[in-house]
């Protein structure tokens, strides 16, 4: 902000917000996309806010959705900051040049956390560095758990969904008064908000909305109605009450927040169990995200990008000591990863041929990283007919075990790598190259569709980033074949006539069981 400068105000046809200028950026944060959702409105679709009159300040974060804390051993790694209040659909916005005629690329980020934790607030999602870089950076709250995800008879699934689909409608309309060009919209997120991205390209309300979209660790897919509505008549067990959005809506929020986190203590990607997921419901869902991605013709013409990183299971195991429990677990673990994965003994074997150095612990979790999402997006890039571009993020953590985990390349997407919060995941010294390099594919991809490296075909490229082979530039290395295609192959049908101990380099589609 230059001397004399005041703060910046933005009118949209929703009403005017005033926000700051920080470090050469405008900030806008905590502008309501869809009225409060609780009284009447609890468990229900989101209902538009009416236009306010006069300007509403907009200097600081909004509420945050309701949620249960991290565990223990989870928030030594992960932040999420909670903050009071109703108003709680909310989103913030930065923006280099809050003036409607500027037209510039924008990126929408939905947060992960399992549809049960997270929010817009966490500082390693500031957006600063997008906007400085010329992108008009958005992040947005949506419900989780319970009140987002829950399946009850009484009201429509997918509240949450619907809260992004608001906030997407929100920005396509309102973006272009905060130097936003509606006809440039890119979705990204993590986890969660990757597979809250599959559902919402696939949705036919947001057709036309999405320019292009940024899928980081988490695949498109659909929850089993069964496993969520098990959650929800768990909680009722609990609280003795009927398992309906009325009697739940009676329920004390805090006592709500604990009877959740109790219930879902035990489940984790890796071992399964109950869960909050997006249900197929016939509406904003009509049929599972990946089937209508990759043979429905849905989100037609939208370019994707898409990737995880080497290691995402470790931050499933290592938090609480797993990774030991599961090494001790041996032969029980290998066939709760066959279930977990509906297959046969002889893909555990295969990965062991692969990887005769691995622990048992880390076996299982590539077996069950593979099957739940990196199968899933060589699927998704295989079948798509626009651009595709994958990558994979290898830099291992600073700090013991971790390797390269979920959720640590969200430091460097951002170039908050430096960040207190970052730190907390990576430990200290990463590398800001290696952020250099990952912000600045995501700001191209933005911007015109091309991340900086070729895109998906027979040859299955892969970018990898922070690869420190002594041929990679800067920490960053590039591989012309995709690193997971021997694992994929051991999921084929005709697994025992491929040579385990060359990368498959065929483009022939492999045939997956489960």
């Amino acid at each position: 902000m230059t001397a004399g400068q005041t703060d910046p105000v933005v009118k949209s046809a929703y009403g005017s917000v005033r926000g700051r200028y920080e470090r050469g950026v405008a900030v806008f944060r905590g502008i309501p996309y869809a009225a409060p959702p609780f009284g009447p409105r609890r468990f229900r679709p989101p209902v538009p806010l009416p236009p306010w009159e006069g300007v509403r300040d907009a200097g600081a974060f909004g509420p945050t959705p309701p949620k249960p804390p991290y565990s223990e051993a989870f928030a030594h790694y992960l932040s999420d900051p909670v903050l009071p209040g109703d108003d709680c659909l909310n989103l913030n916005v930065w923006t280099p040049q809050p003036d409607p005629g500027a037209r510039l690329p924008v990126l929408v980020w939905l947060h992960g956390g399992a549809l049960t934790r997270g929010s817009s607030a966490v500082p390693v999602y500031d957006g600063h560095a997008f906007a400085r870089d010329g992108v008009v950076c958005v992040s947005v709250n949506y419900r989780l758990g319970v009140e987002g995800y829950g399946l009850f008879p009484d009201t429509p699934p997918n509240p949450g969904l619907r809260d992004q689909i608001a906030a997407l409608t929100w920005v396509h309309e309102a973006i272009e008064a905060f130097g936003g060009d509606p006809g440039r919209i890119t979705l990204f997120g993590q986890s969660a908000g990757a597979i809250s991205i599959g559902a919402l390209i696939a949705a036919p309300q947001t057709q036309g909305l999405v320019r292009r979209a940024v899928l980081q660790s988490g695949p498109p897919e659909a929850s089993e109605r069964a496993k969520v509505r098990r959650m929800v008549r768990r909680m009722a067990s609990r609280l003795k009450i009927p398992a309906t959005a009325e009697a739940f809506a009676a329920v004390d929020r805090d006592l709500l927040l604990h009877t959740q986190a109790e219930v879902g203590k035990l489940s984790s990607p890796v071992v399964g169990g109950p869960a909050f997921g997006i249900v197929i419901d016939g509406d904003t869902v009509p049929r599972n995200p990946l089937e209508a991605l990759t043979e429905g013709g849905a989100a037609a013409g939208v370019e994707l990008m898409m990737g995880w990183t080497r290691d995402e299971y470790r931050l499933w195991l290592v938090p609480g000591g797993l990774l030991d429990r599961v090494d001790r677990l041996g032969a029980v673990a290998f066939a709760g990863a066959m279930a977990r994965c509906h297959c046969g003994s002889e893909v555990p074997r295969g990965y062991r041929a692969l990887h005769p150095e691995a622990r048992t612990a880390d076996i299982v979790g590539r077996l069950v990283t593979d099957h739940l999402l990196r199968i899933p997006l060589h699927h998704l890039a295989d079948a798509r007919t626009e651009p595709s571009y994958v990558y994979e993020f290898a830099w291992p953590s600073n700090l013991p075990d971790l390797g390269s985990c979920h959720a640590l390349e969200l430091g460097f997407v951002f170039d908050t790598a430096e960040a207190p919060e970052s730190r907390k995941l990576a430990g200290e010294g990463a590398p800001q190259d290696l952020a250099d390099a990952m912000h600045a594919a995501w700001v191209r991809f933005a911007s015109d569709g091309d991340p900086g490296w070729e895109r998906w075909d027979a040859a299955h490229p892969v970018r990898v980033f922070g690869d420190r082979a002594p041929d990679a530039e800067n920490g960053v290395a590039y591989t012309a074949y995709g690193p997971l295609d021997r694992e994929l192959a051991l999921w084929a049908t005709d697994a025992a006539a491929v040579t385990l101990e060359e990368p498959v380099r065929t483009g022939r589609r492999s045939r997956w069981r489960g």
